[in-house]
């Protein structure tokens, strides 16, 4: 049996979320028992992954099994003040938050290793993506061949990401 909640949207933060299982967890903001969130319904949004705690808006609804996201309405990065340690790669990245957002695909990312490669359509140089930089994103891993959108800067050993977003909401901010 499942019941459709209201048509109000559940904000919260993502408690953790392992895309190697496929499925993670949301603490809403108003209390209650945590919400499943699915690979398929964070797919559906355009995201494979999604960072601890990120903010997100879900439609949602109670199963047998418990509360389950329905719907992922918006996912914001977590709030963080820590700096960015990447003096190695480059200049400040948010400098680069002003730069438009170009479709890309992932050829690598290695979680383990904190970094990986993408490319942008009708470029063959490769742009370096840092973990960190994913994380501020508001994503937590990559898989080879996804679509996403990249602000690209010039960083001291090249081409890199200053931040990446699904496709899907790279192509609803350059409507």
């Amino acid at each position: 049996m499942t019941e459709e909640l209201g048509n109000e949207p559940v904000h919260g933060n993502v408690k953790w979320f392992d895309p190697g299982k496929g499925f993670g967890f949301v603490v809403s903001d108003a209390g209650g028992p945590d919400i499943l969130l699915h690979a398929n319904v964070l797919r559906n949004f355009g995201q494979s992954s999604v960072a601890d705690g990120a903010r997100i808006a879900l439609t949602v609804q109670q199963t047998v099994r418990g509360m389950q996201a329905v719907e992922v309405l918006e996912i914001e990065p977590p709030d963080t003040d820590e700096p960015l340690m990447m003096d190695d790669f480059g200049p400040d990245l948010t400098e680069g938050l002003d730069e438009p957002l170009q479709p890309a695909r992932v050829k690598w990312f290695d979680k383990g290793k904190g970094f990986g490669f993408a490319n942008v359509f009708g470029n063959c140089e490769d742009v370096f993506v840092h973990v960190e930089v994913l994380r501020r994103s508001g994503l937590a891993d990559l898989q080879p061949g996804e679509a996403v959108g990249l602000r690209v800067i010039d960083g001291k050993r090249g081409l890199m990401a200053a931040q990446v977003t699904a496709w899907d909401a790279a192509t609803r901010a350059n409507d």
